[in-house]
């Protein structure tokens, strides 16, 4: 399975969003600073997901939720 996920900083209230095949494992990366990008925002709380089966269906997913009109949807509906 093929995660996309959002987390919510706890340190500033900004929102991540990524694509794992390990949640669990991908959380703690965020929060003990070994994912780069999201580093200097940690703590982080897991706010939502959804497992999907195919990789490709995923990826499309997380590409929506972090451009255009995905941003409004997350807000509305997921956050």
């Amino acid at each position: 399975m093929h995660y996309v996920y959002i987390l919510k900083s706890e340190k500033d209230g900004s929102y991540y969003k990524g694509i794992t095949q390990n949640l669990k494992i991908r959380i703690q990366n965020h929060n003990n600073g070994s994912a780069e990008y999201s580093s200097s925002k940690k703590p982080y709380k897991l706010v939502w997901y959804c497992a999907f089966p195919k990789k490709e269906d995923a990826l499309r997913f997380e590409k929506y939720l972090k451009h255009g009109s995905g941003h409004a949807f997350a807000k509305k509906h997921l956050i």
